[in-house]
């Protein structure tokens, strides 16, 4: 099943009173690169915690978060009275003399509300976790790890969708570069009779046609094409066939994009050169949405 390395997964956990919830986010990336935004998960857990993220979610920027909220009254902060005390009456003493100092006295809780929130006046008392809390907490990582998957294979089909109709697109472009194959090689022919008639020469009639013969195999584009159908039957085995494909299906569109430029620069015809853009057109979205696969 194709996976988009692009993905949002969360869960919840209760722990000893407090709430922890688990958020990891994923973006494309060439390697997978970890980030653990938390002081929650203890140091030495910290890389099973790595190596489950690695083995489950394969490549990607990952960042996982863990924000934790007392639900249980017992857990409150302590406050601080020294600190709070020294905040106040420096507050007080660079106020002296000043209606700032009238209108603080007066403010009252509102002052008390804003020294509360200074550093260092509540203390939240910091717990190790247990192995059985620790267990509690990954199993929720493990969850929010299946929900970010989830996520993962919905964008999956949908990126599938989009790059198989583009090659389909690209494929369907190569009979219609048949159609003007031979109304090319007729131009080409009369292109170059017409000089030689305008410059007046008067060449013998085999060696001219060996030439216009040898000169319309120079820009004979069939191999582009047959190697192009080919790149486009193995890019859709691939996307179909590999568990993570997204860095093969990158190569296969540089290879697609090589025979389309050959295809262009033999062209020397104008309908096949707007076919050729379009090719590239919807080839330059292949490869943006292949780097967003797996």
């Amino acid at each position: 099943m194709v996976k988009s390395m692009t993905g949002y997964g969360k869960a919840e956990a209760t722990v000893s009173g407090s709430k922890y919830t688990i958020e990891i986010r994923s973006l494309n990336g060439k390697n997978c690169d970890i980030t653990l935004k938390t002081s929650v998960i203890p140091r030495e857990k910290e890389m099973d915690v790595r190596h489950f993220l690695t083995s489950k979610l394969g490549r990607g920027t990952i960042d996982l978060y863990i924000n934790v909220e007392n639900v249980d009254s017992t857990d409150a902060g302590t406050i601080n009275g020294d600190v709070l005390k020294a905040y106040y009456d420096q507050t007080v003493a660079a106020t002296e003399g000043s209606a700032l100092n009238m209108a603080a006295r007066e403010a009252g809780s509102a002052l008390l509300a804003a020294l509360l929130r200074m550093p260092n006046v509540v203390e939240n008392k910091k717990t190790e976790l247990d192995e059985s809390q620790w267990d509690i907490l990954y199993g929720a990582i493990c969850q929010a790890a299946e929900a970010l998957c989830s996520f993962r294979e919905r964008e999956g089909e949908i990126l599938r969708s989009d790059v198989l109709s583009k090659v389909d697109l690209i494929e369907s472009y190569i009979p219609q570069i048949e159609a003007l194959e031979s109304e090319r090689i007729e131009a080409t022919r009369k292109r170059i009779e017409g000089r030689i008639a305008e410059i007046g020469l008067q060449p013998d009639a085999n060696r001219l046609e060996q030439e216009i013969i040898f000169y319309i195999e120079k820009l004979d584009v069939n191999e582009e094409k047959v190697r192009l159908r080919q790149h486009c039957r193995y890019y859709r085995e691939t996307i179909d066939g590999e568990e993570m494909p997204g860095r093969k299906l990158g190569f296969i569109a540089q290879e697609m994009g090589r025979e389309i430029n050959t295809l262009g620069s033999k062209a020397n015809h104008a309908g096949i050169q707007k076919l050729v853009v379009k090719m590239k057109d919807e080839l330059e979205k292949i490869k943006e949405q292949s780097l967003n696969i797996l």
